[in-house]
């Protein structure tokens, strides 16, 4: 089973990290496909917590290969950060290999993101504010920097005027800032490609030989097919796709190098920053799920938006990313809810009622979920490995949830711990499952 992608079902946050880590132990290569530092990861190992935000999970496996593709935008600043701080707890990044094809994220690019989402007020997006949507812009403008610009001085230099040069008027009130003086950032610049110049290669061609070799190659996408930016509810999106399709695109595969595509969803839905979230809850026990999950951002620190699990967007999702499998993550958390709502279907606010996921967005935005009722349960599922050892109120549920979408469920999660996992029979032949 060479290769394997890993995407967000939801609206991100939903524990890929985890599920990416326990498969990198047994892939022979691991690949970040888009996305920037707007994403993180957090996984707990032997009670030790990690947080990574561009260097793809497997870097913690020895002899592990971890890539960042040619569609992720990179901060070189954040990842030097990362490195030094992986070095420092004696984890080897000389397995690390970088697109030279992916592009910077540049110092105008963090003023810009901060200036534009200011500027919006109230009908903010929620951004991240690291210079994500500016750095694809460029991209897409053809002003973007690349990885392998960093080891030219003249045209580095060449292409930072560039870019720069239709900014002015927006940059204006930021001109005498030392962030924009082009010899300094080509400078700083400079130093990050001496810093990262070993691990710079043409990753089209190391993926294109792990498969053509049977190797198993995982492709790790960040956020979720809600955010993405034409298949989510836009324009409260991200800049990037993360779907399974955007797999091919952020890491110079084919389609048919693909062979399993596993959806990430929490037993609950979350959301962070602005936009629709038709199960949204609110009071007393939005606050006691948050804390329960302990729903802040790896990145952000924020808290959270919490709702119940929305079946309608997971069917959407199975469908954009052809899921073969789905991962659902933090049933735990729903331990000691004595009733457990379901979303499958919306109410619109004139009382129109849908049961596919609404394709225009000011329908969705004024859409609230239509909930079937379980039973909850009481016991603690933490030490839980088997299928069996679940109450029959929680197999119950995730027998809902597998029918109601369509997709076989392949793993659980039942704590923070790699080891609190539950392997099912769906997941039998697509991934050797070895000791986790």
């Amino acid at each position: 089973m060479p290769g394997i992608v890993i995407v967000g079902a939801q609206w991100g946050d939903e524990g890929k990290g985890k599920v990416t880590d326990l498969l990198a132990e047994r892939a022979d290569t691991v690949i970040r496909f888009q996305g920037g530092n707007n994403a993180g990861h957090t996984i707990v190992r032997d009670g030790v917590e990690w947080k990574l935000h561009l260097i793809p999970s497997g870097i913690l496996h020895p002899g592990t290969t971890c890539v960042i593709g040619n569609g992720v935008v990179v901060d070189p600043s954040v990842l030097c950060g990362e490195l030094d701080e992986l070095k420092r707890r004696g984890i080897d990044t000389s397995t690390l290999r970088i697109s030279s094809n992916a592009h910077l994220i540049m110092p105008y690019h963090l003023i810009l993101d901060n200036v534009g989402e200011n500027r919006l007020g109230e009908a903010m997006i929620g951004t991240t504010k690291r210079g994500i949507g500016p750095a694809y812009e460029d991209k897409a403008a053809r002003l973007g920097i690349r990885v392998q610009d960093l080891l030219d001085e003249k045209i580095l230099k060449q292409k930072i005027i560039a870019a720069l040069e239709p900014k002015r008027l927006s940059l204006r009130p930021f001109q005498k800032d030392p962030r924009l003086d082009v010899q300094a950032i080509t400078e700083e610049y400079l130093v990050y490609g001496h810093r990262l110049e070993t691990h710079i290669r043409d990753t089209a061609r190391l993926i294109w030989d792990d498969l053509d070799a049977g190797r198993t190659v995982l492709f790790e996408g960040a956020q979720g097919v809600l955010l993405d930016i034409d298949h989510g509810t836009y324009p409260f999106v991200t800049s990037s796709n993360p779907i399974a399709g955007a797999a091919c695109v952020g890491t110079g595969v084919g389609p048919r190098d693909i062979d399993e595509v596993w959806g990430i969803t929490k037993a609950y839905a979350t959301r962070v920053g602005s936009g629709p979230f038709p199960t949204e809850l609110e009071g007393e026990l939005a606050d006691t799920l948050r804390e329960s999950g302990g729903e802040y951002g790896t990145t952000t620190g924020r808290a959270r938006r919490v709702g119940w699990i929305d079946l309608v967007a997971l069917r959407y999702a199975a469908r954009i990313n052809s899921l073969s499998g789905m991962v659902i993550t933090k049933l735990d958390v729903l331990s000691g809810f004595d009733n457990l709502q379901l979303a499958t279907g919306y109410r619109g606010e004139d009382g129109a009622e849908f049961e596919q996921f609404p394709y225009h967005q000011s329908v969705l935005h004024h859409s609230t979920g239509r909930y079937i009722e379980m039973p909850g349960w009481s016991e603690d599922l933490t030490e839980c490995r088997a299928i069996e050892d679940l109450p029959e109120a929680a197999r119950n549920y995730i027998s809902f949830i597998e029918e109601f979408v369509g997709v076989p469920v392949t793993l659980i999660g039942v704590g923070p711990a790699r080891d609190q996992i539950i392997w099912t029979d769906a997941s039998e032949g697509t991934i050797p499952r070895g000791e986790a």
